[in-house]
């Protein structure tokens, strides 16, 4: 059978089942009733602040889940991992008394339901609006705790009137880097106003080509132009990835590492357009210095770190021969400018057509290794850009095969001692790093080292090697060969001479020290239909941009008839996009009164990208309704206000706690720290960053079959048998066929829906075994089969406290016996540490311990009862409520306290340690109580942290157990 046959595996209720036991009809009922309840009653709702109180002292928490995108094939097992987990902390934060808001929004601008449109002609918003129902559907049925009220889509108006609201305010300001931020920083954004002031005073000389000018002396394109090089978000001419078959333009995670569309598997090329952009690269140093401010994972902050790849070093600026241009360069080690013997730019880099056109012909004694064998340097430069433009961008950095080029013809001078240096294009330069364009040190680089040796150009050693070291020597050492009539490097240390060398090339006009980003500025335009709006307009005369005044958002998508944009042939890589905008021309072509009376107007035919949505929609779940502000200040302040801790520090503020997986490390949490952080230098937003504490959680994953054609087989009609080996194989129909491990979709045909497991077991046992599978960080494997002991748990929870042929209540009201005693106070010790660390995990294996006990019981005492009931409630919460219930409690147990031991003299007990083995090695130890059973000493093992590390996901064969000193656990 295989792991995904829910239908085999679940017992069946029946006519002869007794009505009062706890099987998955009777927990439908018990669910769907409590549910309805909780809607009526509004019992997650979350009340806004009383004005006045100060948020410094409220006990508040700000619990949030990475927002979903409603897919149309809804959600499998996997997906609710983390929103049953966050529903578990919310619940038992309310049950320690803290207020909390909790709720859920949908992603829902993207591309995916504008494809839909394409193939059906089913407007998106029909399309989103269906998915998120499904979507809505399946979470509700779940029991997650979330304030309804508070939900949105971010396709809805009023969420993209702030959305364009926050776009204006970026588009509207401008980043100074002698400003201090609210918090101290250096470098904060302020209204573009200031600096008109600065230009308008001529404290701020003029940029070129204007300066000498006066500031009321310029036209309003000029006035535009000038703030364009300032502004936060601008206009600009950028490459980007142009996928003609799709007629659009990808963003770089919507193209895959061979350089095709992630959808529909189309050529992309590189293109430079005219394109929204934000100057996110003005917040590199804040982006990374407030890093260690937070408290997330140290993966994720080093993957941040590492893409914003801040390095220091110097910009070196080198004269073209015969021309009054300059190639900048950026290096990290301008020490060994004595040792550039040539030259690399990018084959984009403007300058190549420039120093093609001034060399018609080869120059006398060019090794002709460096033409490539072309006629003219043209011919060759044409040649090798056509193979360069079929590469990918990481085909081109990767580290296998050779690196090829090919001379331009033009030579550029070294600054240092005048030496002549050709100049070559080199696909592994890329204009989307540094200034695209290098100089090439062979001496100290191997890949220029090996580029030197295949090309015939010199090689000069600029840092002394250790004797006998052959090739690029990239260590430390004393600076040779480095001087000339005005300065000397001869003799210094590497850091030394970097400094001297900086000091001498901006002292000579030829360069200074500088530091630089790997983090390029953000493309922010999408030729698409379905995204927001972008809440400007072009003068039709000068092209200047002009916002849209906030009375007149939002700017809402119009209707169009054909939502598919113009698609050209898969090569065609020199045609130009046209968005399906551009088709509403009575939308583009617009009349109103800016100011200047009526005029004509165009409007801009892009939308912006879907992260948009997502780059602030933490601060509408505070404030959703508020039709005057994005969100009040007052609710942000007591919500994400930064705190003073116990040790004096203050945080940034953000969050209490955001949950969701680790592939938005990078894109989505920069893109809304750099949002925030400008609302927060404008005055918007207290809070400095928007999520203090981030918990990636892991991933459900299963197994996939194959038949010896490769195509997937139902994984639930696969059958595991035992060989004459005794090893495992799987079949088909009577066919083996292949296992491989990893996703669960629907094109594995490895799919298993929470809809199937609320059928056959209820959402209370789906939440429990998802909780209990493992660490939250980790992935773990999906196994059917092994929901069913959730189910047990749940049925014997229920055993205990009700009768299930009469339904009434059997507990008792005596004391708890002195053992019972102890383990209950135990138990509420741990599991209450174990919920504030988020091992749910473990806070299950605990709470079956005690039910475990409980069941040898004659009969549960009431005052265990009520407390395991309080303690399953955050995981299991329908069954809680409805045991709460019996027990004789109105209230909902949403706010029940949660127990706390009151006489802690029976947490004073004599212990035995516990050896635990996986495969006979020792990979934990246990304090175990003397009295433990076999099957809670099992239970408790199998949570140990050191066989959860040892066993990562694989099945159990066999447990072991010799009660109380010793557990051998033999994997599967």
């Amino acid at each position: 059978m295989s792991n995904s046959d829910a239908s085999a595996a679940a017992p069946q209720a029946t006519s002869e089942v007794p009505a009062q036991r706890y099987t998955a009809e009777l927990a439908e009922k018990i669910e769907t009733a409590w549910q309805q309840r909780w809607a009526e009653e509004g019992t997650f709702r979350t009340p806004d602040p009383e004005p006045g109180v100060d948020p410094a002292s409220a006990k508040k928490f700000y619990l949030l889940d990475m927002f979903p995108y409603p897919s149309g094939k809804g959600l499998h097992v996997g997906h609710p991992l983390g929103y049953i987990a966050t529903d578990a902390v919310g619940r038992f934060k309310r049950m320690t008394g803290h207020h909390v808001l909790h709720a859920l929004s949908y992603d829902a601008f993207g591309l995916p339901a504008e494809q839909y449109a394409v193939q059906t002609g089913q407007h998106p918003r029909i399309t989103t609006d269906e998915n998120i129902a499904t979507m809505r559907r399946q979470l509700r049925r779940m029991g997650l705790a979330h304030d309804e009220q508070r939900s949105f889509a971010t396709t809805d108006a009023g969420f993209v009137r702030w959305t364009q609201w926050i776009f204006l305010q970026i588009f509207n300001s401008w980043f100074d880097p002698e400003a201090t931020a609210p918090d101290g920083s250096i470098g904060a954004a302020r209204p573009i106003d200031t600096l008109v002031a600065q230009f308008a005073d001529g404290s701020r000389p003029l940029p070129e080509p204007f300066t000498g000018r006066a500031w009321g002396e310029l036209s309003p394109a000029e006035v535009e132009r000038v703030l364009g090089e300032f502004r936060l978000a601008f206009v600009a001419d950028v490459p980007v990835n142009w996928a003609p078959g799709l007629g659009t333009v990808l963003a770089n995670e919507e193209v895959t590492a061979d350089g095709r569309s992630e959808r529909g598997n189309k050529p992309v090329f590189k293109r430079n357009l005219r394109q929204w952009m934000m100057r996110i690269t003005a917040y590199a140093d804040r982006l990374v210095a407030d890093l260690d401010r937070l408290d997330w994972p140290d993966k994720v902050k080093s993957m941040q770190r590492n893409w914003i790849g801040r390095s220091e070093g110097a910009h070196v600026d080198f004269r073209v021969d015969g021309s009054p241009e300059t190639l900048t360069v950026f290096t990290t080690r301008p020490d060994t400018l004595f040792g550039a013997t040539y030259m690399v730019v990018a084959p984009e880099h403007a300058i190549v057509d420039e120093l093609v056109a001034a060399t018609p012909a080869w120059e006398a004694g060019v090794p002709q290794v460096w033409t490539g064998g072309a006629a003219t340097p043209a011919e060759a430069v044409a040649l090798y850009r056509a193979t360069a433009a079929a590469k990918t961008a990481e085909e081109r950095q990767a580290d296998a095969g050779a690196k090829t080029g090919v001379f331009t013809g033009g030579y550029a001078i070294n600054p240092v001692n005048g030496d002549r240096l050709p100049i070559f294009i080199a696909d592994y330069v890329l204009m989307g790093y540094g200034t695209g364009a290098i100089m090439a040190v062979p001496s100290g680089d191997q890949r220029d080292f090996d580029f030197a040796t295949a090309y015939e150009l010199p090689v000069v050693a600029t840092v002394e090697a250790p004797e006998g070291h052959e090739g690029a020597y990239a260590g430390d050492g004393v600076v040779i060969n480095s001087a000339n009539d005005e300065i000397s490097l001869n003799g210094l240390g590497i850091a030394e001479a970097k400094a001297t060398i900086s000091t001498w090339l901006e002292a000579k006009g030829a360069g200074k020290a500088t530091t630089t980003y790997r983090l390029r500025d953000w493309l922010f335009s999408r030729q698409r239909y379905w995204g927001e709006p972008f809440p400007v307009v072009y003068d039709t005369t000068d092209g200047r941009v002009i916002p849209i005044p906030d009375a007149m958002l939002p700017v809402e998508l119009p209707p169009v008839a054909n939502f598919e944009p113009k698609v050209y042939a898969d090569d065609d890589a020199e045609s130009n996009p046209e968005s399906p905008l551009s088709r509403a021309e009575d939308w583009v072509e617009v009349t109103l009164d800016l100011g200047e009376g009526p005029k004509t107007y165009r409007r801009d035919t892009n939308t912006m990208p879907n992260w948009a949505g997502s780059c602030w929609y933490e601060l509408r779940y505070l404030d959703p309704d508020d039709a005057a502000h994005a969100v009040d200040p007052a609710i942000e302040r007591y919500w994400m206000g930064p705190r003073t801790q116990a040790d004096g520090t203050v945080t940034t503020g953000g969050a209490d706690l955001y949950v969701g997986g680790v592939e938005h490390a990078v894109l989505h949490l920069l893109y809304s720290r750099f949002w925030h952080k400008v609302l927060f230098d404008l005055g918007h937003v207290s809070s400095v960053e928007p999520f203090h504490k981030l918990f990636n959680q892991g991933y459900v994953q299963a197994y996939a079959y194959t038949d010896a054609r490769g195509v997937y087989v139902p994984a639930e009609e696969v059958v595991e048998e035992i060989g004459e080996d005794g090893e495992p194989f799987w079949t088909w129909q009577g066919q083996r066929v292949n296992r491989e491990y990893g996703k669960m979709g629907k094109s594995l045909k490895n799919m298993v829906t929470p809809d199937e497991m609320y059928a056959h077991y209820g959402a209370d046992t789906f939440r429990v075994y998802e909780m209990s599978m493992g660490p939250l960080d980790l992935s773990r494997p999906w196994d059917t089969r092994a929901v069913v002991g959730s189910q047990r748990f749940l049925q014997r929870l229920w055993r205990n406290i009700v009768d299930e042929h009469t339904g009434e209540v059997i507990v008792t009201d005596d004391a708890p016996d002195l053992a019972t005693a102890r383990l209950l106070a135990r138990t509420i010790v741990e599991v209450t540490a174990e919920m504030e660390q988020m091992r749910l995990n473990t806070a299950i294996a605990k709470l079956i311990m005690l039910n475990n006990h409980l069941t040898g019981l004659d009969a549960v005492p009431r005052e265990a009862a009520e407390a395991l009931v309080l303690m399953i409630a955050p995981v299991a919460p329908h069954i809680a409520e409805e045991l709460w219930s019996r027990l004789g409690h109105p209230e909902s147990v949403t706010y029940a306290p949660f127990p706390q031991v009151s006489d802690t003299s029976l947490l004073v007990e004599d212990t035995v340690t516990c050896v635990v083995q996986v495969a006979g090695k020792v990979r934990d130890r246990l304090e175990v109580s003397p009295t433990i059973s076999d099957a809670d000493l099992e239970a408790a093992a199998l949570a140990a942290p050191g066989v959860e590390r040892t066993l990562e996901g694989r099945g159990v064969r066999k447990v072991i157990v010799r009660a109380p000193r010793l557990v051998n656990i033999v994997p599967a």
